[in-house]
């Protein structure tokens, strides 16, 4: 209010029409001046977060370089070469009314694919606790092979989908995102990856077949130090022993049949449509006998054993008869002694022969 009654006699000298002329052009000089102020601040701030997003992929770049990953970093980049390639050629999202652009978006998917391949890999090594390396057996690297394509592959998926809703969805408006435009995604991604598995499973298979070789070799040293009998065992052991794992065993069916044996003279166990093919030592001469009986029933009865092990669905054996583990192109057989018959070792059961190798003890 005193501000007022001192510019009122100012007011009152001047001519009013200009006055109020120079007012107005002095408010829309200063909101002017505001609104510039404002772009030029929301301008600032988007620079400023590229700036922070484009650093710390450079940072993640230079982490992984500097962990020596630059076999996985390279690896990588191939793949989604490859993604990128097998798109621009079949031209899926109706990438072909794009034309010259459709390749910048290439580009762009490639980046967002090589950047979630980078976050599986995290994720293997920090959530699931499987580190990229080759020194833990063949089995592992195809383990974690499978569990990468299965986490990548759908983030992948979902990514592009969600870059098809906000970019490309612009131009066309079947890239809105939804179940159907997922799945088909979906789709595109895992045949991509199937495809370069397969390269790389070729490109590597001489570095595999090593690795295969080296775990097949130590499995086979484990194996004989678990068949050399006890050198010294106390005799209360040896009764506890003897008491809690019986050396005779009868094996019985459904039916009125059975087979008695010593255990350790036991070889293997083979189903044969609804009957079980049991073949054993008799006066070291190898003996089969048929019994009506399931393979489940089978391991019920010897479960006490830990020396005799399911390495087939088809096939009981045991490893204390075992002569050698052989690994050849994937599949891994066992030799029996005495007989000399090869058992097939299925992926799914193969963790169990092992676990029953390294801690099964001689019977």
């Amino acid at each position: 209010m005193f501000c007022l009654f001192d510019v009122t006699p100012a007011l009152n000298s001047c001519n009013p029409p200009l006055l109020w002329d120079e007012l107005q052009l002095f408010v829309t000089n200063n909101r002017d001046k505001q609104h510039e102020n404002a772009a030029e601040s929301t301008t600032n701030c988007k620079n400023v977060r590229n700036c922070l997003f484009f650093y710390s992929l450079l940072c993640i770049f230079a982490a992984c370089m500097k962990q020596g990953r630059k076999e996985t970093i390279t690896t990588r980049i191939i793949s989604t070469t490859f993604t990128v390639v097998a798109l621009a050629v079949f031209k899926p999202f109706w990438m072909s009314d794009w034309q010259w652009q459709g390749y910048a978006h290439l580009i762009v998917l490639g980046v967002i694919g090589f950047l979630i391949c980078m976050m599986t890999d995290i994720i293997l090594k920090y959530v699931v606790k499987m580190p990229r390396s080759f020194k833990k057996g063949a089995e592992y690297i195809i383990r974690r092979n499978l569990r990468f394509q299965l986490i990548n592959t759908p983030l992948v998926a979902l990514s592009i989908c969600l870059y098809r809703h906000f970019v490309l969805n612009e131009h066309d408006a079947g890239n809105q995102l939804s179940v159907v435009n997922f799945l088909e995604t979906l789709a595109i991604i895992a045949f991509c990856s199937f495809a370069i598995g397969l390269y790389w499973r070729f490109k590597y298979r001489s570095k595999y077949l090593a690795i295969e070789l080296e775990d097949t070799r130590l499995l086979n040293e484990e194996l004989k130090k678990m068949q050399e009998p006890e050198q010294s065992l106390p005799n209360e052991a040896e009764h506890s022993v003897e008491n809690s794992q019986p050396q005779e065993l009868t094996l019985t069916g459904t039916t009125n049949e059975s087979v008695t044996l010593q255990i350790s003279d036991l070889l293997y166990i083979e189903a044969v449509g609804n009957y079980v093919r049991v073949s054993h030592l008799r006066n070291n001469q190898v003996h089969t006998d048929m019994l009506r009986a399931t393979m489940k029933l089978m391991e019920e009865t010897l479960e006490s054993y830990p020396m005799i092990v399911r390495c087939h669905r088809a096939f009981m054996v045991n490893l204390g008869q075992v002569e050698q583990i052989i690994s050849h192109s994937g599949t891994t057989q066992l030799l029996i002694k005495h007989c000399h018959e090869s058992l097939p070792v299925s992926r799914s059961n193969m963790a169990q022969v092992r676990a029953a190798i390294q801690i099964a003890q001689p019977l």
